[in-house]
């Protein structure tokens, strides 16, 4: 049995940015935010987080602040370590042990890809290499290779893979793996709207977007799961259904940053190639946020 690395919601931040440059000290607000709301970890240069527009320089220097940052708060720190070369993995990964991480998180690698058997040795090479637990994230709609059950099953036997963020949309190809896995593979919701089911079926929470705006919402629906108020969890999630689905009405992170300007949190505007949001898709994430009495 593998005890999860966290349980409930975990953020995954944005990376603000101000005259090109990353805004630590908005970075520092937005952190107590989380740790002050039910928040269990937040996950630093993340997709969310911008990571591929990151140097090593940036991402090192963000985990040594955010190490430092949310252990004074308390809270959880998960690095985003994941991309399409290994070694730089593995080094972010050394990374974030020297800065004080929890855990870190590997997304499938992109465009050069890879087999099945390429995805077990690419996690396994950093796995057996750090100290860290390790979740997978596996989020095919982005990197164009999904994991298979049956390579969960083999890197589920090994001891530093903690679990998984499982963004595939296919509740089906969660429910096998668990079914499969067991407790040796934790998982975790990679989508907001996915929480509840995937939540029913065994996983241990959700690593969550929305959160960034709403993280004591998003926490309370983890925090009913839990209890397996289900009926309750839903009803709440009904309510703010329409903000979950508005973040991803353009690439995650447009809108979220977009919301987040228009609350006053001056997270900055995404970096290229990502761009400012559309006129028509911001009018209709602003008037969300109207009538959730958010903005």
């Amino acid at each position: 049995m593998k005890y999860p690395l966290f349980t409930g919601s975990a953020t995954a931040m944005v990376t603000p940015f101000k005259d090109g440059a990353v805004n630590y000290i908005k970075m520092g607000e937005l952190l107590d935010i989380q740790a002050s709301s039910g928040t269990a970890a937040a996950v630093i240069c993340g997709t969310t987080g911008e990571n591929p527009t990151l140097s090593i320089s940036e991402t090192e220097t963000l985990f040594e602040f955010c190490g430092k940052h949310l252990r004074e708060k308390g809270m959880l720190f998960i690095a985003g370590i994941g991309g399409n070369n290994t070694i730089k993995s593995l080094h972010l990964a050394h990374a974030a042990e020297a800065a004080g991480a929890d855990g870190v998180l590997m997304v499938t690698p992109y465009y050069n890809k890879t087999t099945q058997k390429g995805l077990v040795d690419h996690f396994t090479y950093v796995a057996d290499r750090t100290d860290l637990p390790v979740i997978l994230y596996n989020v095919p709609a982005r990197t164009g290779i999904g994991i298979t059950v049956e390579t969960y099953k083999l890197l589920s036997r090994h001891p530093n893979i903690n679990g998984v963020k499982e963004a595939s949309g296919v509740l089906s190809l969660a429910a096998r793996t668990i079914a499969e896995c067991g407790e040796d593979l934790n998982f975790w919701s990679g989508n907001d709207d996915d929480t509840i089911p995937m939540m029913a079926l065994g996983a241990k929470g959700v690593i969550s977007v929305a959160s960034n705006i709403v993280p004591k919402t998003v926490a309370e629906i983890c925090s009913l799961c839990i209890d397996e108020e289900f009926f309750e969890a839903s009803r709440l999630y009904f309510e703010y259904a329409d903000l979950f689905a508005g973040m991803f009405l353009e690439v995650n992170p447009i809108p979220v940053k977009t919301a987040m300007n228009a609350l006053g949190m001056d997270v900055g505007e995404p970096r290229l190639p990502l761009v400012g949001m559309q006129d028509g898709n911001r009018a209709k994430l602003l008037n969300i946020l109207k009538k959730h009495g958010i903005l």
